[in-house]
């Protein structure tokens, strides 16, 4: 049976054979927007993610749960003659599959692009890696890790004069994901005009170097490499974290009229009439000493006191939170960013929901994550595959099925 959950996407087939996370949050973006997304997952084992850190009670990991919501999980072989018959199977009549393996991988199945689109003409194949299917580096493998670093990210994160810092969010696996669905959606759009699939390519690299663009801005206008700047904005001041009575705020006075309705609010003797901070161009000549002065008259109130101010005269502010306040904030609940779902092991399970809303037609986040392989016979049978066949591929270790029930 299929998912009952409708959406824009509804009726788009996909299957995955992606693993670990860009491809995974891929998959979870489009089966959240109604498709019926099928994880394909290797004998032995599963994908790698299941076996991160945290491992919850009854064995599965909450690192796997979080990016696979909403999705049916079947368990394949590929190194087994019974396993490539049932995924050439399935590829013959989906929409869409994903993959994030190294380049030549699925070719070596015999299942690479050109092969596939033979059989099935309308296929989108979707394929995420460290750097993409063409270039010199096509066929080096690569982590967020990498991809944040050759991509400028890291050389910009952290405060002046510290070593090179990784954002704390993985944000090229991330981001890889969002591309990748984005592309899919934009090839099924023309897959409706003209019955076509195609290749779709992206990956960690390009990933990373999508959110530089200031960075790159200043760079090719006049050559100006912008310096780390810690919370700060390099473009505009004040535009950053603020140290108050019990924690911090981020102030975004980044126009003049923000800038002058944090100095009335403020009431800083002389901040109004200081020539050095009449214009952005002289808050950033001199941010340092417009920070310290701010800072000062911030220490005085608690981070509560002065939004309750801050949003009485429409200044763009807000809280910096721990990850509990986050996903407790009544703003993330009542948009529907924290979803809950049953999962047969692990039980009630939190998630972060779609962060994307139709007014019409948006999917349920009612599917937890599979366990390995549980969906395995449900969906051969789907594909035409009898009870004697499906018998015969679990003997020959092509498939693998685990019950619900333990």
């Amino acid at each position: 049976m299929t998912s009952n959950a409708q959406g824009p996407l509804a009726g788009m087939k996909v299957v995955e054979l992606a693993h670990i996370m860009s491809g995974p949050i891929c998959g979870m973006m489009l089966a959240d927007m109604g498709a019926d997304v099928i994880k394909v997952e290797k004998v032995p084992g599963g994908d790698d993610c299941r076996r991160f850190a945290p491992i919850l009670e009854g064995g599965e990991s909450a690192s796997f749960l979080i990016v696979n919501r909403n999705k049916r999980g079947i368990a394949l072989n590929l190194k087994t003659e019974g396993g490539r018959e049932v995924l050439r199977k399935m590829l013959a009549t989906a929409d869409v599959v994903t993959e994030n393996y190294r380049r030549g991988t699925m070719e070596k199945l015999g299942m690479g692009y050109e092969a596939l689109k033979r059989d099935n003409p309308g296929l989108i194949y979707c394929a995420i890696s460290g750097f993409g299917r063409s270039g010199p580096m096509a066929d080096k493998g690569g982590f967020d890790l990498i991809a944040q670093g050759m991509s400028g990210l890291m050389s910009m994160t952290g405060e002046p004069g510290q070593a090179p810092i990784k954002a704390g969010s993985p944000v090229t696996d991330i981001n890889a994901g969002i591309l990748a669905a984005l592309g899919i959606c934009a090839a099924y759009a023309g897959k409706q005009k003209t019955g076509l699939g195609q290749m779709v390519d992206t990956s960690l690299f390009e990933a990373g170097l999508q959110q530089m663009y200031w960075a790159f801005a200043n760079y090719f206008a006049d050559g100006t490499v912008l310096p780390k700047a810690g919370s700060a904005n390099p473009t505009s001041a004040p535009y950053q974290a603020f140290r108050t009575r019990d924690g911090w705020v981020n102030i975004g006075a980044a126009n003049q009229s923000n800038y002058e309705r944090l100095v009335g609010v403020l009431e800083i003797p002389g901040l109004a009439t200081d020539e050095r901070f009449q214009t952005n161009a002289g808050r950033l000549k001199h941010r340092g000493a417009l920070v310290d002065i701010l800072t000062a008259r911030l220490v005085e109130r608690t981070t509560d006191q002065w939004l309750a101010l801050f949003d009485a005269i429409g200044l763009p502010s807000g809280p910096v939170l721990e990850v509990p306040e986050a996903a407790a904030h009544e703003q993330a609940v009542a948009r529907g960013m924290i979803v809950e779902t049953e999962h047969p092991l692990a039980g009630r399970m939190r998630g972060i929901g779609l962060p994307i809303h139709f007014s019409d037609g948006r999917a349920e986040s009612s599917r937890p994550a599979p366990l390995l392989g549980q969906h395995t016979s449900e969906v051969l049978a789907e594909y035409g595959f009898s009870d004697a066949r499906i018998r015969a591929l679990k003997e020959e270790g092509a498939i693998l099925e685990t019950d619900v029930g333990g």
